[in-house]
């Protein structure tokens, strides 16, 4: 039986694939969704098979599912439409009779204080109503999310934030796809709920400290308050909605959101995670 991955246009979907292949799974068992197959040309020269997977158009996903087949749901970036989005694809999931669904969730996704955590939580109830075989894998933080940080903290050698003293047990995006192949190429996994994260767990001045080193230059961390991190992200330009957006995942890391460990990610990879300055260093 085949496995479909759905947005492997995408950081994760495509480095589950590639886990995949280096698994030795053949590659034509393999189905790669995307929006639009010429974003995943890559994946057809290396043998997989690709095709229209589109969120907003749950016919694609039926069209891509053969039942028994195994079906990773990569979760959607539109937040403000993924509860529909996700409710219509596992509802086409349903329909294609897929042998199983493998869930890309949120950390501890249920109880978390990330807003963002709530789309997860709902997406989790329709695929434990669907009556489909299932597990979920709760992602933690990628410590690839600071790339974008590091052009300003290049430039002045200061990171701020308003995450306070809250810790974060970071892994890479190749962790967590390693976690994706293990479950889509092994039995065992019907009816669990994974919650993955790194094996250390830092704070922001130790992200600062490893951010020099990487940098080779002196790196601070300085501590906003809320109301501080808000105006300097409206004063840098961003948009009161966004910068807010921006404002409330820090303090939901501040909260310890991404702090939970519990060897879930090491034990199904079957090694350590990737270290926090490792994955800094191969995106500086």
């Amino acid at each position: 039986m085949s496995i479909v991955i759905t947005a492997t246009s995408g950081h994760l979907g495509r480095l589950a694939v590639r886990d995949l292949l280096a698994r030795g799974v053949t590659p034509s068992d393999i189905v790669a969704g995307a929006r639009s197959v010429d974003s995943i040309t890559d994946l057809a020269v290396a043998g997989v098979r690709t095709t229209v997977i589109d969120y907003d158009r749950p016919e694609t996903v039926q069209a891509a599912l053969e039942p028994g087949e195994t079906f990773v749901l990569i979760s959607g970036n539109d937040i403000a439409g993924r509860d529909r989005q996700h409710a219509d694809v596992i509802a086409a999931a349903m329909r294609a009779k897929a042998g199983r669904l493998i869930y890309t969730s949120g950390l501890k996704a249920t109880e978390s204080p990330l807003l963002i955590a709530e789309g997860h939580a709902t997406a989790e109830g329709f695929i434990r109503d669907s009556g489909l075989p299932f597990t979920i894998l709760r992602n933690g933080w990628y410590s690839e999310n600071y790339e974008r940080d590091l052009p300003a903290v290049r430039a002045t050698g200061v990171l701020r934030a308003s995450v306070g003293d809250g810790k974060i047990a970071s892994a890479s995006r190749a962790d967590f796809a390693a976690a994706i192949g293990t479950v889509a190429a092994t039995d065992g996994h019907e009816g669990q709920t994974y919650e993955l994260s790194g094996d250390v767990a830092w704070t922001y001045d130790e992200l600062a400290s490893a951010l020099a080193e990487v940098l080779d230059r002196d790196v601070t961390y300085q501590s906003l308050t809320a109301d501080e991190h808000q105006q300097m992200l409206e004063g840098a330009g961003l948009p009161p909605e966004m910068a807010g957006f921006v404002v409330a995942v820090d303090q939901g890391l501040g909260a310890g959101a991404m702090a939970f460990q519990n060897g879930d990610l090491a034990r199904l990879i079957g090694r350590p995670t990737t270290p926090l300055i490792e994955t800094l260093r191969s995106i500086a």
